[in-house]
Formats: C-alpha cells, sequence, structure tokens
C-alpha cells in the first residue's frame, strides 16, 4: 500500500475495471401529491453527462432534485421517470439495465447495517458474497485489510455495528460496496456525519478511486473549498433544473459571465449555492439556458494532470486476479450462516423467546395439571388445547409483523447492490428461522403436553406436536405476509383483529352445528379451526378409550371421548385432512409472502 503525510492508504489489492461514461437525456421525475392531489415535477428534462476516470458532485439545495436525480441514475428510482439513460451510448433497456447494475454501487445516506455484527465480520461477510472462492483466502483478507486502513476503520474492527459513530457508519458503508471494486459507484451525501479532517480524506479517497478508471457520483449539500476544488465535475440542480456543469474550477470564471463576481476568499461552493438559492435575485432561468454551454464543460488540461503525492495509481498492483461472483448456491448457505449468528445474537428473539416460552407452559401446566386423563375435566381441557393454538398463533405472527419491515432497508440496500438475489435470501431466512420455530414450539409442548397429563403415547404427542408446529410456522407465514403488506402499526393492529376472528370460527367459543349456515363455511377459510380439531383429534380421536373419573366427582359426561367428538362436530376422524390444510396454507402464504416482498421492494 502507498501512502503520503496527507491521506490514508489507498486500494491496490483491487483489480483494474473498464471505463464506463453515463449519458442522460431529458431526465424528468414526476411524484404524485395523493389522491385527488394531483402531481409535482421534481426534475424538468435535465440532461448531462459523467465521465470514467472523473469524480462527480451533484449539488444543489434542498428540495433541488439532486438526490430524486441520483435515484434516477442509479435505477433504484423507476416510477414517475421519463427520458434517456445510455452507458457507453449504448441505452440501458431489458438486458443491459441488469448488466449495468451489475456495474455500479448505491451508498444511500442512511447507514443500513446489521447491528449484531463487527465490523471485520460485515466485510467477511460481504466479501465472501461477493468475491467467492476466485480470490484466496489471503487476498480476501488484504482487501479487507486494505480498505479497512483506507477510510480509518482499522481500530474499529472488532466494535458491532450498533455501536459504532455515525461517521465510522458511513465510512463502513462505503467500504462494504468497495470489496468488488464496482467500476461506477453513487453515493448519497458521503460526507455526512464526518468532520473536516474525515470528509476530506474520504473525497480524497473517492477522487483516487475515480483516477483508476471508475466513474464516481455523489451528492453532496455544502463542501469546504478544498472539498469543492476536487471534484472533476460539478452538477447543479435548482427546482429541478441544471444551472450548471463544469469543472469545478471554472465555477469562478463562469459566473463571471453573468456579472456574478465571487468574493474574494469566499467560498466558491457557497457563492454558487447562494446564487442558487435566490439570495442575489432569481437567475434561475438565465442560468438554466448557460448549463449547456459547451466551453464549461471542458477542463483545462491542468485541471485534469494528477498532482505527485496527492492521488494515486489504483491500478499499479497488476497481481490481483478476475473475479468470479461465487453462485447463488454458495451465497445461500453464506445467508443461513449468517441468519443463524444474527438470531444467536438478538436475545430479544431467541433467548427471551425460549425462556418466555418455558415460562408459560409451566403456568398453564400447573392451571391444568393432571386434566388430560380427567373424565370430569374434559371440556376443560379442551378450552387448554384451545389456548394453546392461541398462544402459537399469536407469538408467532406478532413478531413476524415486524420481521420484514425492519430489515427491509438492508435488504434493499444488499439485493440492489447485488450481493444476493430475493430468493436465495429468502430462501435462506426460511431455512434458517423454522428449526429456531419449531425449537420454541417443542419446548412448549414438551412441558405443557407432560404437565397437563395427555396421552402418554408415542404416536398421539407426534401427531400433537406436528399440528402445533404447522399451526405455528403458518401463524407466522401470515405475520410475514402481513409485514409486507401494511405498514407496521397496521400490521400489528390486523394480526389482533385476524386472531380473534379465527378464534370465534375455530369451533369451541361457538360450536359447528350452532353457527349459521353461512358463518360455518366461512370457518373453512381460517387455518386456525384445523389446528384446533387437529388437537383436538390427536388426544380424543382414533379410538381413544374410556377416561378415569374420580370418585368425589358430580358430573362426569365426557368420561367416553366418543361423546365430546360429537358434541364438537369432530367425530369424523379427519386428522390427516386437517394436517394436509394447514401444511397447504403454509405453503400458500409463503408464495404470496415472497411476492409481496418483491413488490415491497420495487415501491
Amino acid at each position: 500500500m502507498v501512502k503520503d503525510n496527507r491521506q490514508r492508504a489507498v486500494l491496490v489489492h483491487l483489480p483494474p475495471n473498464p471505463p464506463l461514461d453515463i449519458e442522460f437525456k431529458d431526465v424528468t421525475y414526476t411524484v404524485s401529491l395523493g389522491f385527488g392531489k394531483g402531481k409535482k415535477r421534481i426534475l424538468n428534462g435535465v440532461s448531462g453527462k459523467f465521465k470514467a476516470n472523473e469524480l462527480t458532485a451533484i449539488m444543489g439545495p434542498s428540495g433541488a432534485g439532486k438526490s430524486s436525480l441520483l435515484n434516477i441514475l442509479t435505477g433504484f428510482q423507476t416510477v414517475g421517470m421519463g427520458g434517456k439513460i445510455s452507458v457507453n451510448n449504448c441505452r440501458l433497456n431489458g438486458l443491459s439495465a441488469k448488466e449495468y447494475r451489475k456495474e455500479s454501487c448505491y451508498i444511500l445516506q442512511d447507514d443500513q447495517l446489521t447491528p449484531f455484527f463487527t465490523v471485520c465480520e460485515s466485510m467477511r461477510i460481504a466479501s465472501d458474497l461477493k468475491l467467492g472462492t476466485s480470490i484466496s483466502e489471503t487476498a480476501k483478507n488484504l482487501i479487507i485489510d486494505d480498505i479497512l486502513e483506507t477510510l480509518g476503520l482499522t481500530k474499529c474492527r472488532n466494535t458491532r455495528c450498533d455501536r459504532l459513530s455515525g461517521g465510522q457508519k458511513k465510512r463502513l458503508s462505503i467500504a462494504l460496496e468497495l470489496i468488488d471494486n464496482p467500476p461506477i459507484m453513487f453515493l448519497d451525501e458521503p460526507t455526512t456525519g464526518l468532520d473536516s479532517s474525515s470528509s476530506l480524506q474520504c473525497i480524497n479517497m473517492l477522487k483516487a478511486l475515480a483516477r483508476g478508471g471508475r466513474t464516481i457520483v455523489c451528492t453532496i449539500h455544502q463542501p469546504s473549498a478544498s472539498i469543492f476544488e476536487l471534484f472533476d465535475q460539478v452538477y447543479v440542480v435548482n427546482q429541478g433544473h441544471c444551472v450548471y456543469q463544469g469543472a469545478s474550477k471554472n465555477t469562478v470564471p463562469y459566473l463571471q459571465t453573468y456579472g456574478f463576481s465571487c468574493p474574494k476568499y469566499h467560498n466558491p461552493a457557497d457563492f454558487l449555492l447562494e446564487l442558487t438559492n435566490g439570495e442575489y435575485g432569481d437567475f434561475l432561468e438565465i442560468m438554466t439556458k448557460g448549463a449547456n454551454t459547451k466551453e464549461w464543460l471542458i477542463k483545462h488540461p491542468k485541471d485534469c494532470k494528477i498532482e505527485e503525492n496527492k492521488y494515486y495509481d489504483i491500478n499499479k498492483n497488476k497481481s490481483c486476479v478476475l473475479i468470479t461472483p461465487p453462485s447463488e448456491f454458495t451465497k445461500f448457505w453464506i445467508l443461513i450462516n449468517r441468519t443463524f449468528v444474527h438470531l444467536y445474537r438478538d436475545w430479544t428473539v431467541t433467548h427471551l423467546k425460549l425462556f418466555l416460552h418455558i415460562c408459560v407452559a409451566i403456568l398453564l401446566g400447573l392451571n391444568y395439571y393432571q386434566f388430560g386423563n380427567d373424565g370430569s375435566k374434559t371440556f376443560n381441557n379442551v378450552g387448554f388445547l384451545i389456548i394453546s393454538i392461541v398462544y402459537l398463533t399469536y407469538t408467532s405472527m406478532m413478531p413476524a409483523v415486524l420481521k420484514f419491515p425492519l430489515e427491509l432497508p438492508v435488504l434493499k440496500k444488499e439485493r440492489f447492490n447485488n450481493w444476493y438475489s430475493l430468493k436465495t435470501y429468502y430462501l435462506a431466512y426460511m431455512v434458517a428461522d423454522i428449526p429456531v420455530q419449531l425449537m420454541f414450539c417443542s419446548a412448549y409442548v414438551g412441558i405443557s403436553y407432560y404437565m397437563s397429563a395427555q396421552p402418554p403415547d408415542l404416536v398421539r404427542f407426534t401427531m400433537y406436536l406436528g399440528i402445533c408446529m404447522l399451526t405455528t410456522i403458518t401463524s407466522e407465514s401470515f405475520g410475514l405476509l402481513l409485514g409486507t403488506t401494511v405498514n407496521p402499526v397496521n400490521g400489528t393492529f390486523f394480526g389482533a383483529i385476524s386472531t380473534a376472528a379465527m378464534l370465534l370460527f375455530a369451533g369451541f367459543f361457538v360450536l359447528f352445528n350452532h353457527m349459521p349456515r353461512v358463518l360455518y363455511w366461512l370457518s373453512y377459510l381460517t387455518y386456525m379451526r384445523y389446528g384446533f380439531e387437529g388437537l383436538v383429534l390427536s388426544v380424543y380421536g382414533y379410538g381413544r378409550g374410556e377416561l378415569h373419573c374420580p370418585e368425589d366427582a358430580l358430573y362426569c359426561q365426557y368420561k367416553y371421548p366418543k361423546i365430546m367428538l360429537e358434541d364438537l362436530t369432530m367425530s369424523e376422524e379427519r386428522y390427516w385432512f386437517n394436517f394436509i390444510v394447514l401444511f397447504a396454507n403454509l405453503v400458500m402464504l409463503r408464495i404470496i409472502t415472497f411476492f409481496s416482498l418483491r413488490r415491497k421492494l420495487t415501491l
């Protein structure tokens, strides 16, 4: 790694990239203001060209449209946009648009990081997902160490992401995307949260990366003079119009042609923003017309020269090998491991939930102690079965409602930047999460089943546990669907209401033969019905013998389980029908949730 007295080490272990120029013409962007309120034009036919080997800044006052333009150029925002975008004179459409996204990365202003991993662990996961086995472990470690040292993250490499400062989180977000060295980099406010020295180092590093053949475009609100002069090109927008595009060092001469003289020792960036904000009058139309003047789009040769000992040729090291991304199957196993570690470290969804399942199982076991084989308490024992169904339903559904809304920003960033496909992530999550949910269910069932003295028969216990497991996973699937369909507040509300509605149609509080005919047929739409009926049949069905009745019992109507099954309208032994329908509900909900999540990611 090469160093000087002004800047940290610059990346030298990354392979060179092909130069890619981005050109856009007559780009518009319109957003809806709400039902019946019309639309608002954010961008008004802006055009420009961002070249390889250059660091470009998109500037403008708040609400000018700079972030909207960046979102459109990255492909992050497609709804409501118009115009043409091309790379190396090839218009983006179809397959070429997908290839373009593979060659670029987008680092958002809000740092979306997995909180339970350290800096080094996050970098390692990203390197495994991006670099695969085409690069040796030693080379991966060199790249990670190089990037961390470049961005000043070496001292916090063993710090968890949720304990990093704002500036450290920003630098880590950049570091994660540098691992596979994309030829096009978009950054939204990369200096947010950094002090002046760190901001200067960050922009210096970005310019050095650009000099290696990359196209780097970032938005920046109000840079210092030293940072402003580092940009090769400045693209200024105001009220959706381009008011200047050209070299940063040409800004002052350009403004002088319109009679605007920048005061001596005044930051040109500040003066330019003051003009666009209208502090010296309304010159929007004049500046918009002059923004496409060709002479200002050409940088003077001296401005393009890389000063010795200030920037470095990143491609000087030719020992790198070509990067071959890992297969989706390999990424699948990496994501499974990450999910397991995440679940283990998040004690609120694993350790605490397991502890509460055990506590509730003991509480219900004590309350229904030895009811399972007591003919005088058969109806109360059926109440225990419905309570078990409700408990497993609610405790599986509610956390699931919040699952994807909490992880959506990280998922959206990583998927957009080609870390993995949505199918790979979704399948890995299910494979890692379902065993954990089954563990919670088994802990609850194992304790409560024994304490309540349900039939000591392995077959019946297996049938009972199977229905409880299916109910748990089906309820979680329904919660995940709610979480991808509505916002978390509405999701928790709909989850509670739907649980109450399903409980009404489960067949305990209102017997099936007492329901109005229409509502009886409606009960077939609720999976809680199949869970409850499956538990009742696993305990009392299939020829269970006479129950014990204590001598002091005054009433023992359900000494014979067959009578109780007839009263519940469950005399038909269709346990496997309930099992299959529950499983079908599970599969259907998981499939619908996948498509709902995919739709959510495109909004």
